[in-house]
Formats: C-alpha cells, sequence, structure tokens
C-alpha cells in the first residue's frame, strides 16, 4: 500500500504567523523542524497501518521546507519546484493521500487562511461551492481514483474537510484564535495525534481498496482584491470575466482545472503593485 503526504506547513505545530512559513526566516528555520516533526509522526502512524511506501511531497511555497537528514528513513522526499501534479505530484502512483499541514481558504477563518496567493485572492468556488486548496487537490485525487485519508491543521481546516473529504480522519494540532495566532499543541502531543491518526487511517485504506477513478468536468470561479488583477488575468486562454474582480472557466478534469487556477494565480501575483496590490 502506498500513501502520498502532501505536505503544506501553515497548518504544521506551532506556525501562527507569516514568518513562521516564508523561507529565509529564523522563525521559519525553528518551524522546519516542528513539521519534519509532522512528518515523522505520520510516517510512523502509516508504516504501523499497513502502508509499505510512502513519499512525502513537499507541497509549501518553495517547496524545500522538510529537513531530509531528520526524516523517518522509511519515507522517501519529492522536494523542489515545477513538478507536473505540483501540491499532489505522486497521487497518480498511490493508493491513498494524506493532507498534512493544509489550511483553511482565503476570506475563511482560520490561522493563515488563504488560497495560493498570501494577498489579492479573496473568494474561490468550485462547481459553485466554496473552495480551498484542499477541495482542488481532493478532486484531482478522485480523478485518480485515490482516497484522502487523513487531514491536518488548525481546528477549522478539519472540520472543513468533512465537506470535501468526508471519509478522512482528521488531526487538529492547534485551535485557530484568529488568522494569527492559536492555541497549540506542544510537538509531542501533535505527534501522539498524528500518528495514532495515521495508523487509523492506514489500517481503514487497507482494508477498504481503492475507489473508483472519478474525472470529471469542473467549473471555477476565482475573486481577486482588484479589478486590475482580473483584467490580468482574462488573457488566460479558456477564462471568461465574469465581474469587476471575478474570473471563471470550466476545466474538463481536475488536473487541468487545477493547472489553469496555478496560471490564473501566477498572473496576478505578477499583475499586483507594492503599495497599492
Amino acid at each position: 500500500m502506498r500513501i502520498m503526504i502532501s505536505a503544506d506547513m501553515e497548518g504544521a505545530t506551532g506556525v501562527t504567523w507569516p514568518d513562521d512559513v516564508e523561507p529565509g526566516t529564523a522563525a521559519w528555520e525553528r518551524m522546519r523542524r516542528f513539521l519534519t516533526g509532522d512528518v515523522n509522526a505520520c510516517v510512523s502512524g502509516l508504516f504501523a497501518g499497513g502502508a509499505t511506501e510512502v513519499l512525502v511531497n513537499e507541497a509549501h511555497c518553495t517547496q524545500r521546507n522538510v529537513l531530509i537528514e531528520e526524516l523517518d528513513d522509511r519515507a522517501t522526499l519529492l522536494t523542489g519546484r515545477h513538478k507536473p501534479l505540483g501540491m499532489m505530484h505522486g497521487v497518480q502512483d498511490a493508493d491513498g493521500v494524506v493532507m498534512l499541514g493544509y489550511h483553511t481558504g482565503a476570506g475563511e477563518e482560520g490561522v493563515l487562511a488563504h488560497t495560493y496567493l498570501g494577498m489579492g485572492l479573496v473568494g474561490f468556488r468550485i462547481d459553485g461551492e466554496d473552495a480551498d486548496e484542499g477541495r482542488m487537490n481532493a478532486l484531482v485525487a478522485a480523478e485518480h481514483g485515490v482516497p484522502v485519508l487523513l487531514v491536518t491543521g488548525d481546528d477549522l481546516t478539519c472540520a472543513a474537510a468533512a465537506r470535501w473529504a468526508p471519509g478522512a480522519r482528521t488531526a487538529a494540532v492547534k485551535q485557530a484564535v484568529s488568522r494569527y495566532a492559536a492555541v497549540c499543541l506542544p510537538p509531542a502531543r501533535s505527534a501522539a495525534l498524528i500518528e495514532a491518526e495515521a495508523r487509523a487511517a492506514a489500517a481503514a485504506a487497507g482494508a477498504a481498496g481503492r475507489p473508483a477513478a472519478a474525472p470529471a468536468q469542473h467549473h471555477y470561479e476565482v475573486t481577486f482584491h482588484a479589478t486590475h488583477q482580473a483584467a490580468a488575468v482574462e488573457a488566460v486562454p479558456t477564462v471568461e470575466r465574469t465581474g469587476p474582480r471575478t474570473i471563471a472557466y470550466t476545466a474538463p478534469t481536475a488536473t487541468d482545472g487545477a493547472r489553469t487556477f496555478k496560471v490564473c494565480t501566477t498572473v496576478a501575483a505578477s499583475s499586483a503593485e507594492e503599495h497599492y496590490g
């Protein structure tokens, strides 16, 4: 049983502040160890629950955050950027996926809530429902017939996961107080919680087997902070402007939808000005 861990960072143990996840800061250097601890706890639980292979796909920012020298040596690490399936690369060969260190979406309550862009994107919907990175990535997993086994992050992320991955287990390592504050479990307690949930998730997955692949067309809507961002993104093929700050597109598959979303957010970010956004 091959499991892929998509490891983001905003939802990791102890993380509450932008500097905690900004590569190159002293706070990021410190929090890398906590992220690696969460990953190791998950790896340990997955193997205890019956996994035979675990691939950790770095999914945050530069995608070079996990300390490989401290990684459980039973796992392998996919590190670095520009992967064909991005945050979900490796799911195509997996029997189950864990979304570790995830967070709520732009415009929502939750620790470091955002969707791809730290600023600029204020609303995201898929097929008419409010969406975040987790929902978008869960659709990619479903397209490959891969179930989401476990989601870790703050309590609001775990609550959101119940809507887009109702069969997944959850591990809340902190309770959100605001976008930049949380009541956090110490690393030892986080590790115990994640390990227990990962063990149970892997055991259940082994008994249930994989669901059928579910490729499908999806409709995406993105609302930006300012009108000029929507105007810039309108240049992306297949995208239409549906409001002053909103664009929309329909993709034939969830993978195409996620790729187009990445292009849209990259263009929107490049159109932002230093002081006016």
